[in-house]
């Protein structure tokens, strides 16, 4: 396969400066607010987006210095498979979350539902639209045990976790 070569279109300013209290999902923390400092040349591209109330951010886990195949997520201690985990120390280090959209003003992108560190590289975004991305029936593997009968697991949150 030939080499791809993806340049950050902008940053991710976010209140999270360590993993420490870092929800594992931006969901379990709502009212958390950051931002994104787009590139100058990449603002017209936020041209209708305030029409969406949430978005895809795809962005590059910079912080991760490893690969691994197989890892322990936050909520259990059994290892598994890294395409069935969300771990930062995937092959090519590329992350994917849910943000409401609160505002765009110029280069910046507002936002809460954060699950991501301060200054990490921005790829993409693209609209979440629930006539496209809502799913029926849908299972959620090895994860189903924590949320049985709505249960919330109380270790959401990054803090004391093998990183």
């Amino acid at each position: 396969m030939n080499e791809i070569i993806i340049k950050p279109i902008g940053e991710i300013v976010s209140p999270y400066k360590t993993f420490d209290d870092m929800p594992i999902q931006g969901k379990f923390r709502e009212n958390v607010e950051a931002y994104i400092e787009l590139k100058e040349e990449f603002v017209p591209g936020l041209r209708d987006l305030d029409g969406f109330s949430h978005a895809y951010l795809l962005y590059y886990f910079n912080r991760s210095n490893r690969v691994t195949i197989e890892g322990r997520p936050f909520l259990e201690n059994q290892t598994h498979g890294i395409f069935a985990i969300r771990s930062p120390h995937r092959p090519n280090h590329i992350g994917l979350s849910i943000v409401k959209i609160i505002k765009i003003e110029g280069s910046k992108l507002h936002f809460s539902n954060v699950d991501m560190l301060d200054k990490t590289p921005l790829l993409d975004i693209k609209p979440y639209i629930g006539y496209f991305d809502i799913r029926e029936n849908v299972k959620s593997g090895w994860l189903e045990k924590h949320f049985e009968n709505g249960k919330i697991p109380d270790n959401l949150f990054l803090k004391n976790k093998d990183k």
